[in-house]
């Protein structure tokens, strides 16, 4: 992150005695990215953060990929997708691949349960929650979340995710770090003026989150899988931290949208960057003011990218008529020109304001398909262009 935090009880002076009131000292745990020459926080624990009692493999949940092959315009429901459990599900272990390459893979959970504790050790996670609401609680503290929430959720933090009723939520696993464009960012790493969004629209935990335990399971993705460890504490026992590297939360009602007189590009819509992806916020906003401007966007070819775009709000105008509706993804793959709906250019000139939320990941690499994609495709769309295909 970018600017300086300090939570709960910390010492004056870094690497330095502190004694709990029965005069023990607390175990500092120094979490920390690009080994040691990036951001960092140091965290203050009751117990030894090192100290387990068992590991063991688990069996991973992702499953496999398989190539957008033939190469097609897809079009998938999230809205129809249904857990494969009999029971109530959580929102890791009950996360259902859709989409996937070496830098990103892409999920959906409905969760109703408490999550296992769980760390990501192979990369930062965002998480974007489409409805509902849940209290993610972390080694740093709480976050209370709800709909329009994006939570960035740095590599190796232990958290668990505990829904508010069901809760709908579109996940992001990087294999690398997520954090806001370098071009809002001065040298210093503080949001410049041109910025869409800035420090004051950013919640992180106000209080460090002391829950007891032992023998506690933890549930930890790395580069070979899956571990399960057994701590002999429980990891939420941080009386204190500081740094400039922990979760955090921007709502997408807070991104302010750039505009022009005729239509913007993608880019000005940028809100997080990541390992070969970026992920953009398209929101309500006042349209093009040139008199001959047409606002929805003109037919592109993303020559170097695939454009997954996830509608979750309002109506998206350039695809009237399509079939899109709120929870549906679009795939708009490199290799395929991909523009408006027929008849929506048309339709949009004149008009001077877009009721529209939807989240875009745009990554330079290409995107496989999860095992969950197969389950909520619309096959129609790919001919919605010319309107007929094969067997029409």
């Amino acid at each position: 992150m970018p600017y300086y935090r300090s939570v709960g009880e910390i010492p004056r002076k870094r690497h330095t005695l502190f004694r709990s009131p029965q005069g023990g000292l607390y175990a500092e745990e120094l979490m920390g990215v690009e080994g040691f020459s990036s951001d960092s926080a140091l965290l203050y624990h009751r117990h030894l953060p090192t100290a387990i009692v068992n590991a063991e493999v688990v069996a991973d949940h992702r499953g496999a990929l398989t190539p957008n092959h033939p190469l097609m315009p897809r079009h998938f429901r999230t809205q129809d997708l249904k857990s494969q459990s009999q029971h109530e599900v959580d929102a890791v272990t009950g996360r259902r691949t859709l989409f996937g390459n070496n830098d990103v893979a892409i999920a959906f959970a409905v969760a109703t349960a408490p999550s296992p504790l769980y760390r990501n050790a192979a990369g930062d996670e965002l998480i974007y929650v489409q409805a509902g609401s849940a209290t993610v609680e972390t080694t740093y503290g709480a976050l209370d979340v709800a709909d329009g929430d994006y939570v960035v959720l740095p590599t190796s933090t232990t958290y668990r995710v505990l829904p508010h009723g069901e809760t709908r939520l579109y996940i992001l696993e990087a294999t690398g770090h997520v954090g806001p464009p370098k071009r809002y960012l001065s040298a210093k790493g503080q949001f410049l003026e041109h910025a869409p969004y800035c420090e004051r629209d950013l919640r992180g935990p106000a209080t460090p989150l002391q829950v007891d335990g032992t023998d506690v399971p933890v549930l930890v993705r790395h580069r070979a899988g899956l571990t399960r460890f057994t701590y002999a504490n429980h990891p939420f026992d941080v009386v204190g931290w500081d740094g400039c590297l922990y979760p955090w939360v921007f709502n997408i009602r807070d991104f302010e949208p750039i505009t022009g007189r005729v239509h913007q590009p993608p880019p000005v819509h940028q809100t997080f960057e990541g390992p070969n992806f970026v992920v953009c916020s398209f929101c309500p906003r006042k349209v093009d003011y040139h008199p001959e401007s047409i606002p929805v966007p003109y037919n592109h070819a993303n020559v170097d990218s695939d454009e997954l775009m996830f509608y979750v709000g309002g109506n998206y105008e350039a695809r009237k008529g399509s079939g899109i509706g709120l929870g549906s993804l679009s795939l708009h793959p490199s290799g395929f020109t991909h523009g408006p709906q027929p008849g929506a250019a048309e339709a949009s000139i004149g008009v001077d304001y877009f009721d529209e939320t939807a989240v875009m990941v745009d990554t330079f690499r290409p995107l496989e398909l999860g095992e969950a994609a197969g389950d909520c495709e619309d096959p129609a769309y790919a001919w919605s262009w010319s309107g007929r295909g094969p067997g029409s």
